[in-house]
This record gives C-alpha cells, structure tokens and sequence, in this order.
C-alpha cells in the first residue's frame, strides 16, 4: 500500500511530489525552511534547519514514524560556513537515531534558504 504526506508547501502542487512517500519505508523529499504562514524565513542556518527538521518529522509522523526511524538523512546548505550550526540542529533532531548522513554544498532555488533536508526512515508495521 502506497500512502503520502503533504505539508502545505505551495511546491508540493506546482512540481507534482509529496513531502513523503510511505511503502516499505518513508522517504522523505527535499525540505526547505518554508515558514509557517505569515512569518519570515529563519535568519540562521540553525533555525532554518530546525524547521526543515519540524516539517520532515511531521510528515513521519503523518506516516507512523518518528526521528529514532530515521536511517539516512542529506543536508543540502548553501555556506559552507553554516556547517557546523546545521550539524548542531542536525544532532539535536535525529542524534539519537545516529543516522547516515550526508552534506554538501549547493544552490538551493529561494535565496534566502541557507539549508534543505532529506530524510529516509525504516518503520516497522
């Protein structure tokens, strides 16, 4: 059985995906720091993150899983000066779950994201 969350990202519709998709697994797509309605995006790579985690482990949850599910995780962050403050948020969202995880730098398409999340999470039925 195939199921899908949805986060409210205007993305979502326009390019045609899901935040995240369950079937033997949860993958959860590229999530940016899209804030809630009304408020400004973070300032900081490390707020940015945290959101990016919030929206991540909600559609887990839409999913039935939770952070100690996670088994890989990408950050994808713009400066790589905001390493080590993306990698802070990142050990408090998932440090429990110890999980894979890779950072690069890249280009994200909002300029004003210093940060996007993958998440990949294993959830037993």
């Amino acid at each position: 059985m195939r199921r899908l969350a949805t986060s409210g990202s205007p993305y979502e519709d326009r390019y045609a995906f899901s935040r995240a998709v369950r079937v033997d697994r949860i993958e959860v797509a590229g999530t940016a720091p899209v804030p809630r309605p009304g408020q400004p995006v973070a300032p900081t790579a490390y707020e940015q993150m945290l959101r990016c985690g919030e929206i991540a482990l909600a559609a887990l949850a839409d999913l039935g899983g939770s952070a100690g599910d996670v088994i890989r995780t990408r950050m994808f962050i713009t400066d790589p000066d905001d390493a080590d403050a993306v990698g802070r948020a990142h050990r408090q969202l998932f440090g429990a779950a110890r999980p894979a995880a890779t950072m690069a730098v890249v280009r994200l398409i909002d300029p004003t994201w210093k940060v996007e999340l993958e998440v990949e999470a294993v959830v037993a039925e």
